[in-house]
């Protein structure tokens, strides 16, 4: 049986997550088990990964680098090849560096930076259902454009415009979805977004990069 590892390292809303993704997994009819852990080994053994994350970028960066291990082995499955997945503040970890609460190197798995939304006569954060829309070539993990929940205040800047995935407005357009290679983060939460998220979840169990 495929293991799907979503990595618990004290912010996100992992029970959240991992009801959606059992739910996507056996709407698929797909074997696979969700495991939540912070043990090494386990997230360098799994055959695909899942980084949650809440709250703000330099808090949850301080969190997963107290977690012993976890950066060099999720840096080894990704490596690797393994679908990776990352998830609202969990997605935008995946740039550089992040501006939220001083200037906080991020893992630099997806070239960029993550900037304050500049949402102008708009209310921040950005709370609510929102259009995504695909940007450019279709990506596998990418249902048809449909509504996702959303809640954030930050945005990532990708370095390289092609890694912008799908893409949203609210006071100004910004990447609802990033991708390069096997590694994918949403903006948007997919275990909140009802029948949106839950194709863009079934879509990344059987996700072959």
């Amino acid at each position: 049986m495929s293991v799907v590892c979503l990595i618990d390292y004290g912010s996100g809303n992992v029970h959240s997550a991992r009801k959606a993704l059992l739910h996507a997994a056996s709407e698929a009819g797909r074997g696979q088990e969700v495991v939540l852990s912070s043990d090494p080994e386990t997230i360098r053994s799994a055959d695909r990964l899942v980084l949650p994350g809440v709250g703000a970028f330099a808090s949850c960066m301080g969190r997963l680098e107290a977690a012993d291990g976890v950066i060099a082995a999720l840096r080894e499955a990704v490596s690797s090849g393994r679908p990776f997945l990352g998830i609202c503040v969990g997605m935008q970890l995946l740039a550089d560096r992040g501006l939220e609460h001083g200037d906080t190197k991020g893992l630099g798995l997806i070239g960029g930076t993550v900037r304050p939304l500049e949402t102008g006569a708009l209310a921040s954060p950005h709370m609510g259902w929102n259009t995504v829309a695909p940007a450019g070539a279709p990506h596998p993990l990418l249902p048809p454009e449909g509504d996702a929940y959303f809640v954030h205040s930050y945005c990532f800047d990708p370095a390289d415009p092609s890694d912008v995935a799908a893409e949203c407005d609210y006071g100004e357009r910004f990447p609802a979805m990033v991708a390069r290679g096997n590694v994918a983060g949403t903006q948007f939460h997919p275990e909140k977004s009802q029948g949106f998220g839950l194709s863009l979840l079934r879509n990344f169990l059987e996700w072959r990069p």
